[in-house]
């Protein structure tokens, strides 16, 4: 991969953990699941060498994430036994869907 290259796919990494730890801050599973995950992906795609490959995964790295940043919102538990959804102005014009009960219990 050419330097450049290189060093667009470490920016998109360092964004995509970025959006990660903004989006799961205070929990610790989440964060730590969704780490492995994304140095899984990239790891799978470090000997890439075709440009249009490296621009089609750079892409979808960008798409995940602004997805994570922009679409994601953390349920939180409060005292009463619910659920509590905060957006921030990230989130402003974008359509929340708050999960069932029964997703929240899987």
């Amino acid at each position: 991969m050419a330097a450049k290259g290189a060093g667009e796919a470490l920016r998109a990494y360092r964004d995509i953990l970025r959006a990660t730890k903004k989006t799961f801050a205070g929990d610790t599973m989440m964060l730590s699941g969704s780490a492995a995950e994304v140095r899984k992906k990239f790891d799978e795609n470090r000997h890439v060498t075709s440009e249009s490959e490296i621009q089609r995964l750079l892409d979808e790295a960008r798409e995940a994430s602004h997805f994570i940043t922009n679409m994601l919102v953390q349920a939180k538990l409060n005292s009463s036994g619910g659920y509590a959804v905060k957006a921030s102005q990230d989130h402003a014009g974008a359509t929340l869907e708050t999960p069932s009960e029964a997703i929240l219990q899987k």
